[in-house]
């Protein structure tokens, strides 16, 4: 493992993967996936964001919380209004991995194999053949 490596926290014994740990944990809810994918977007309220997934807006706000909380998601105030948005880019990335890996379960020749798709790394658009 090299030392860029090591420095970044992806070393097994990293200070980070507790927080990994964690992040993983507040991942393991359907609404607050779902949550992640209609905010990658860009930001919404509470009440689109209830529209979005089908949720009552007081279960959906509950959920914001605690993704507030552990800094997944970060608010804008308009008036009386919250506006929710993904705090950075990470979650997003997080999200789509997981769900390509489960396609990777369901399929041998993922749908994501054979689409072009921007890379995260580059903001390219990479053809995966």
């Amino acid at each position: 493992m090299n030392a860029d490596t090591r420095m970044c926290g992806l070393s097994p014994d990293s200070q980070y993967v507790e927080l990994a740990v964690e992040i993983f944990s507040m991942l393991a809810d359907a609404t607050r996936v779902g949550i992640i994918l209609a905010l990658r977007d860009g930001e919404l309220s509470v009440n689109q964001l209830a529209d979005a997934l089908d949720k009552p807006p007081a279960a959906v706000s509950q959920h914001l919380a605690k993704l507030r909380l552990a800094r997944i998601v970060a608010t804008r105030h308009e008036g009386n209004r919250v506006f929710y948005r993904l705090a950075n880019e990470h979650a997003r990335q997080l999200v789509a991995d997981a769900i390509f890996q489960a396609e990777h379960a369901l399929e041998t020749d993922p749908s994501h194999h054979r689409v072009e798709h921007p890379s995260s790394a580059t903001g390219r658009t990479i053809t995966n053949a």
